[in-house]
């Protein structure tokens, strides 16, 4: 009896190893002892029966895997079945001749005779004819396909092993898999491509061992034809009963070697085609046949068709047999369709009563509360630009600005949710920030707006607008007047450029919005791939999350791209253990980046014209300037603060008459401050320090700021 829990095949499995090697030996005995036929009688039933096992095995499994072990036990039956090949020969050409009363061959055993008498019917040329075909269907159809699916395979796993190992890293540092599951992939990428690389090996075996069938068989009947005419004559009745006698048994032992490689070599092909599989063969097929009922269909109007031309004597065929098969395919097509409508209809109440349910769980109220980073609504005449449908110009547009901002900010914009807005005006759009109003604008579809001077506006026919996202006049024209407006030198945009446009300057305007903590770590994690010492001296120890993603805000803030990540990090870390102020730290990074913020700025010529500050107005600020726990201030005077504005708009204005970007250069103590000071009024006037003013950089003062 066995205890709860045991399995009756333990003591079995723990004997397993001894087995298998005491059976090797003795398949390698069979080839020198002579056997018993009663016993090859056993071992020839016990291959066939192992490889009908083998067969159903393949059939049953879903994964090649789960049968890894079959390229070795596939050499362990080649060998096993050539051993018995020796046997029956020795005892064919030893034994052959013993008969019966009946004439009966005796002495080779009862499988072989009956396979050369039943199986074939007694018939030399029949029998031969039926195992040469089984060898070349094995040879040159299953086998050689067979092994070619497991060349391909082998070759196509170990050149996608690359990627694999990529892709189980990177699901690894994004927390996806631990690192037991990641081992287990990589075990399990590996054992894919062992198996394939032995399957394409185990091939040959089975080509070899058909090669070898015909062989033993032609060796059979020539040494049996020998041994009777020489050796035996006087026990036969003529050269027709030895030919007869020993080409039987030889006929029928290669039917008895031939069908087991038969079935092992049809296994072979099972298992490495089934690579796309997720259940057993049978229900693979059954599912996939069956789940295209109008090919069941149209294959029983062609068998109907068929079975017409029968009865009507055009074409001479049974239409018996076709009629019935045409009757059977439409029957099982409708039970089919009727089945799918019922699924169909149960799947369809099943998802309305589980949205009736999610509605009413608190999730989905939580769902409601989350806030889209950024989000287009537009009106029903603009939902043709973001239709797939339709093309969906604006959707790769979309892609188009992430990867732009990507380049010139550094930071990862997220995905833009696009909404359907009936309150809008039908050709208007409304840009969002975290669900607040950012910008709104409106586009003519099928035209182009035309950008240029006014008294060049007025020879165009259209409706005159605003460019929404600089304010410059414009005149929305039809595509005939195109080539009018472009002679005149005006700039031709079409609807998607238009919003795209302000869509960029939005989230320019609003990076230090979109960047936060989850977007730094992001940022952190893949520096961290390549530069691992420089995160790991910073972060946690030295700064937080927190304070790393407050510099990256206040330079996107002011437009410095923080592309250029290793470097930001490296000036933080080595000024973070003089101050933690994250002000006076990201004064420090735009040092270290001066390079690239003066190279947004310069001219041609290596120049940058600037506004400067009189020294009395930087002294004023900076004995205004008060540092507290929370950050720096500034405790100007209202009215001197509103008159230094006033002067600053003055120039400003002086250099956009010029056609030149307002920029203005202070002292690198009131930078900071200054720029709190002047971006409510101008928030696109860049403010610069004498410090970030790189080596090779010119500078050209345009004006001064002065009381």
């Amino acid at each position: 009896m066995f205890t709860e829990g045991e399995s009756p095949f333990k003591n079995f499995f723990k004997i397993s190893e001894v087995a298998i090697a005491v059976g090797v030996i003795f398949i390698i005995m069979m080839i020198i002892i002579p056997l018993p036929s009663g016993i090859l009688d056993i071992l020839i039933s016990l291959n066939i029966a192992s490889a009908i096992v083998i067969m159903l095995i393949s059939i049953y499994i879903k994964n090649p895997l789960e049968f890894a072990v079959f390229p070795t036990l596939l050499l362990i039956t080649t060998l096993f079945r050539l051993a018995i090949n020796v046997s029956t020969t020795r005892m064919i050409l030893l034994h052959g001749h013993i008969k019966n009363v009946k004439g009966e061959p005796i002495g080779a055993g009862e499988v072989i005779p009956a396979f050369g008498e039943v199986v074939v019917g007694g018939n030399l040329i029949v029998g031969l004819v039926i195992f040469l075909i089984l060898i070349v269907i094995q040879l040159l159809v299953i086998t050689a396909g067979a092994e070619r699916i497991a060349q391909v395979a082998a070759r196509f796993t170990l050149d996608a092993m690359p990627g694999k190992q990529m892709a189980i890293d990177a699901d690894l540092h994004a927390g996806l898999l631990d690192a037991d599951g990641a081992k287990t992939r990589r075990k399990e990428i590996e054992k894919t491509a062992d198996f394939y690389g032995a399957m394409d090996g185990a091939g040959k075996f089975v080509k070899g061992d058909s090669i070898a069938s015909i062989v033993i068989m032609v060796i059979n009947i020539l040494a049996g034809i020998l041994i009777g005419a020489v050796m035996r004559r006087g026990e036969f009745d003529g050269i027709g009963d030895i030919l007869n006698t020993y080409a039987i048994l030889s006929v029928g032992d290669g039917l008895a070697a031939t069908l087991p490689a038969f079935l092992i070599s049809t296994a072979m092909g099972i298992v490495v085609s089934r690579a796309a599989s997720e259940a057993d063969l049978g229900k693979d097929v059954v599912t996939q046949v069956t789940a295209q009922p109008g090919a069941l269909k149209l294959a029983a109007g062609f068998m109907a068709l068929l079975a017409i031309l029968g009865i009507t004597g055009l074409f001479a065929l049974p239409w018996f047999p076709f009629i019935i098969l045409a009757i059977g395919f439409f029957v099982i097509a409708n039970i089919i369709e009727k089945q799918s409508q019922e699924v169909e209809f149960q799947q369809e109440v099943v998802q309305e009563e589980t949205k009736k349910e999610a509605k009413k769980k608190p999730e989905s109220v939580v769902q409601l509360m989350q806030v889209d980073p950024i989000s287009l609504e537009v009106g029903r005449g603009l939902l043709s630009l973001v239709d797939p449908n339709q093309g969906a110009k604006l959707l790769e547009r979309v892609t188009s600005i992430r990867r732009h901002i990507a380049l010139e900010m550094g930071i990862v914009v997220p995905g833009v949710r696009f909404k359907d807005n009936l309150q809008l005006k039908p050709n208007a759009y409304l840009i969002k920030i975290k669900e607040i109003e950012m910008a709104t604008g409106e586009v003519m579809v099928n035209q182009f707006l035309a950008i240029g001077p006014e008294d060049k506006l007025r020879n165009l026919r259209g409706t005159k607008t605003v460019d929404p996202t600089y304010g410059l006049p414009g005149v929305w024209i039809s595509p005939e007047q195109r080539g009018d407006a472009e002679r005149l030198g005006c700039m031709i945009f079409d609807p998607v450029s238009v919003i795209a446009t302000q869509l960029t300057e939005v989230i320019r305007s609003n990076s230090s919005d979109l960047l936060g903590r989850q977007e730094v770590q992001a940022l952190i994690d893949t520096i961290k791939k390549t530069h691992p010492a420089v995160v790991k001296e910073l972060i946690p120890d030295a700064m937080s999350l927190g304070e790393v993603q407050k510099i990256l805000q206040n330079l996107v803030r002011e437009r410095v791209s923080v592309r250029d990540f290793v470097s930001i990090l490296e000036t933080v870390a080595d000024n973070v253990h003089i101050t933690k102020d994250v002000e006076i730290l990201t004064e420090c990074v735009r040092v270290a980046l001066s390079r690239v913020i003066c190279k947004d700025y310069m001219n041609n010529e290596g120049i940058i014209n600037v506004i400067t500050l009189d020294p009395q107005v930087e002294q004023l600020i900076a004995g205004s300037i008060q540092r507290s726990e929370v950050g720096s201030f500034l405790a100007l005077d209202p009215n001197l603060g509103q008159e230094i504005l006033t002067k600053v708009g003055d120039q400003i204005n002086t250099l956009q008459e010029q056609g030149l970007q307002p920029i203005i250069l202070v002292a690198p103590q009131i930078r900071p401050a200054f720029k709190k000071l002047t971006e409510r009024s101008f928030p696109n006037l860049v403010v610069l320090s004498w410090n970030e003013i790189a080596p090779k950089v010119n500078v050209n003062s345009v004006g001064m700021v002065s009381l």
